[in-house]
């Protein structure tokens, strides 16, 4: 079933894609004004930046023989000015960036997030949830930062490498290829390096990625884990993924940190050509009218030097960026191109207000190609009528659930209601008449009140207590510290599995629903409390037609009819005291139960 684990990594080495790149443009196109006011104002910084330069030579080749103190003065509160102007500058791009950068982030996780709660529970059943948490977040955060700072900032770094190289032309044409023959090496460097850091940062964000699945599986499985006392053994796997991901962060790292002294090395050594060849070799060119060698000229090609090899790093690192952000909207894509297999047709219609006859017609179907689950199941459920769905773990009675709330499409056949095909109706007019209470109960974080309004916010205080009531959840709710709104943890940490399953099945019943369905609903809850809770839903059955999967065939015995499913198809079918007389499957079944054979 799983594509994948938390120890098998994802796809690596995914090739670059410019189509992906161009989708992801999309996300770009309501921040327009904003990308363009970023760059308005990184590109005044910049050029703002590399007047210092000539203003310093202005004052040492010029000024300062001139001995004019005035103008000192006056250069000096422009050159202060100047850099108050570039960290405003800077300042608004930042603003500017990161809410550009977050609404990015927003609009994505949106978009991801809205198609996630349409995607049907197979998708969900084939992979570690851990990985997609990833993809929501990691894999967005990086996209964001780049679609919003780093494509501005390639165009930045091309427009500032320009300006430096004009500016140094305009000094000296000689000294400006004496920066320049230090190039080549830079760029074999980066040739050489580049590769193999992206495939390490590859493998280390695949390694992240291997560490939130598990983290993830083993906080949803810490109460297993203690129970095992598995502790240790599962320290020692988080550990290795831990080593793992490490191993190749440091890989990358050391690359990443081998550029700055390469850099530093190659920046000295063109220092130290610029002066040497000024001073020896082009004295000439730097000797003014008065026959003094202008000094600030040198000074200020050596800061256009440093300056110069600024960009090129960076747009080593932006390029970088760029290989790994298409590697992360691949996947990102890989979540919203995923098919809704379980969603509207075209056209589909409201389903009217039912009375509640379902109809399974030759229902087949397999969770995986090739494997059965269901085979050729067909019945039908007058309103009102109760049906219970017993038999062996694994034959079908939770799909046949599953089906007819239409989680998963029938393979072959149709389910109708009311003699509509539910494939041909909207999801929400389906289950918004439909109650229910799924074997794994879920209490999510808030209180009491609010999770029992789950499933109908519309619903007042007085009808959420009512429910609990009629399912004799009130008096425990009553008892605790602050009642109705005492505050529940997520998956409902700190209350039994008796009572989280009563509050959800309040929950259940407040939605009033036409057709009920109750999986395993009453399996943690203690024999007096079940009894008092069939008590309470004897009633609210009434009228109704209620699906109830049980092993526990005491609290089924009532039921208008008894299925009993195995190997997926529905082996007899009767009252208790029909199936009973019979003395079939079911017979057996309850007779073990009860313990008057083995």
């Amino acid at each position: 079933m799983a594509r994948n684990k938390f120890n098998i990594d994802e796809e690596l080495d995914v090739p670059f894609n410019w189509e992906q790149m161009k989708r992801s443009f999309v996300y770009l196109g309501k921040y327009k004004k904003n990308i363009f006011l970023a760059f308005i104002y990184s590109s005044a910084a910049i050029l703002l930046g590399l007047l210092s330069p000539m203003m310093q030579k202005y004052v040492i080749d010029t000024l300062i023989p001139q001995k004019n103190v005035t103008l000192i003065i006056v250069l000096g509160i422009a050159f202060f000015g100047l850099n108050i102007l570039i960290v405003l500058a800077n300042r608004a791009r930042g603003r500017i960036s990161v809410r550009t950068g977050q609404g990015i982030v927003t609009d994505i996780r949106t978009d991801l997030f809205e198609h996630l709660q349409k995607l049907s529970f197979d998708y969900y059943d084939s992979r570690p949830h851990g990985k997609i948490l990833t993809r929501v977040i990691n894999y967005v955060n990086s996209v964001g930062d780049f679609l919003s700072n780093s494509l501005i900032n390639a165009v930045l770094e091309l427009l500032n490498m320009f300006f430096i190289l004009g500016f140094m032309l305009a000094l000296s044409p000689k000294l400006t290829l004496v920066v320049l023959a230090g190039l080549p090496v830079f760029a074999l460097y980066v040739f050489l390096t580049k590769p193999r850091q992206r495939r390490y940062q590859q493998l280390r964000s695949n390694k992240q990625s291997n560490v939130t699945a598990y983290l993830a599986e083993n906080i949803n499985g810490i109460k297993v884990t203690q129970a095992f006392a598995r502790e240790d053994y599962n320290k020692g796997i988080f550990n290795s993924l831990l080593s793992e991901y490490r191993k190749y962060y440091m890989k990358a790292i050391y690359l990443v940190h081998g550029m700055w002294p390469m850099t530093a090395t190659l920046q000295r050594i063109v220092h130290m050509a610029i002066y040497i060849t000024g001073i020896y070799l082009f004295r000439a060119e730097l000797i003014n009218a008065e026959g003094v060698l202008q000094i600030g000229t040198l000074i200020a090609m050596t800061q256009y030097a440093n300056r110069f090899w600024g960009p090129m790093q960076r747009l080593g690192n932006i390029y970088n960026q760029l290989t790994d952000t298409a590697a992360y909207l691949e996947r990102i894509f890989q979540v919203l191109d995923e098919p809704v297999t379980v969603d509207d047709k075209p056209g589909a219609k409201d389903l009217p207000p039912i009375e509640g006859r379902v109809t399974f017609r030759d229902v087949y179907f397999e969770y995986e190609k090739g494997t059965p689950v269901l085979r050729h199941v067909s019945f039908e459920a007058a309103p009102g009528e109760s049906i219970a769905l017993v038999g062996p773990t694994g034959a079908g009675k939770s799909t046949i659930i599953n089906l007819l709330s239409r989680f998963y499409n029938v393979t072959e056949g149709a389910v109708l209601i009311d003699n509509h095909d539910i494939s041909d109706v909207t999801l929400q007019s389906l289950r918004k008449q439909m109650g229910v209470m799924l074997q794994d109960t879920f209490i999510f974080s808030g209180n009491i009140l609010e999770n029992i309004r789950y499933g109908r916010l519309d619903a007042t205080d007085e009808e959420c207590i009512a429910a609990a009531k009629a399912v004799h959840a009130d008096e425990f709710i009553r008892h605790m510290k602050d009642g109705y709104l005492t505050e529940t943890n997520e998956r409902g940490e700190g209350l039994s599995a008796g009572q989280k399953q009563l509050i959800s099945f309040a929950r259940t019943l407040l939605s009033d629903p036409r057709i009920l369905i109750l999986d395993e609903a009453t399996s943690s809850i203690d024999t007096n409390t079940e009894r008092l809770v069939q008590e309470g839903i004897a009633a609210l059955l009434k009228g109704r037609t209620s699906f109830i999967v049980a092993h526990r065939l005491s609290t089924i015995k009532n039921c208008t009819r008894i299925m009993y499913i195995d190997n997926g198809q529905i082996a007899e079918q009767g009252s208790h005291d029909e199936l009973m007389r019979k003395k079939g499957l079911y017979y057996k079944l309850y007779m073990s139960q009860i313990g008057n054979i083995a």
